[in-house]
């Protein structure tokens, strides 16, 4: 049995005209024939848009029901692939979304809890670094719509989407003569590769499917 794998990521946002995780999602998408020994794989692209994103999330869990949700966005001040480990329920109202809404509380819900990522990021971190990509541990994935995404494929604010495995990741931006320390989009996508890998194998080991 295979698993179904999701990989999701963002389209560009105010300030930010080129978000690298859209082009890593569209190349995933291209070669979706490579993984199909290993896994199922599907791609998605979410607006950044505070009201959309829970139904277009929940909407995302009826035609696929993915055994496992791999979320990737952007960050500035990442220095390669960061390893998001906690989702808080948290918002810092202080930048609109691309339909220029400002959440007017600090937190998402009524709940009084975090969750964490529940990707094998141990073996993730190993299997990167083996590569050569750098590759950091992180316990804040911000208070824009990352932390935001992260927190409802975790929490269960989306009822129909319960993936065995779920988790955030921050990439930078692609690198430029102004990004000279981000990654190219080869980079991206063998990362990504590797970690849709690595979670492949956990998700046999932990559900008895392994070969």
């Amino acid at each position: 049995m295979k698993p179904r794998v999701l990989v999701t990521g963002f389209g560009a946002f105010p300030g930010t005209p080129v978000n690298p995780t859209e082009a890593l999602v569209a190349e995933l998408e291209a070669r979706k024939g490579e993984f199909t020994d290993r896994c199922e794989l599907a791609t998605a692209l979410f607006d950044v848009d505070y009201r959309a994103l829970p139904a277009r999330l929940e909407g995302l869990a009826s035609p696929l029901s993915p055994d496992i949700a791999i979320h990737f966005g952007l960050s500035a001040q990442a220095a390669g692939f960061q390893l998001e480990r906690l989702a808080k329920n948290e918002i810092r109202p202080n930048s609109p979304d691309n339909a220029g809404f400002i959440p007017g509380r600090g937190t998402i819900c009524d709940l009084d809890e975090s969750f964490g990522s529940t990707l094998p990021l141990e073996a993730i971190h190993a299997a990167l670094t083996a590569k050569g990509l750098p590759v950091a541990y992180s316990d804040d994935a911000g208070g824009y719509l990352c932390n935001f995404l992260f927190y409802h494929a975790r929490s269960g604010l989306c009822s129909a989407f319960t993936p065995h495995m779920a988790g955030f990741i921050h990439v930078p931006p692609l690198r430029s003569l102004m990004t000279p320390n981000g990654l190219t989009l080869d980079q991206l996508v063998d990362g990504a590769r590797t970690i849709i890998a690595v979670s492949v194998d956990r998700w046999q080991v932990e559900t008895g499917e392994a070969a």
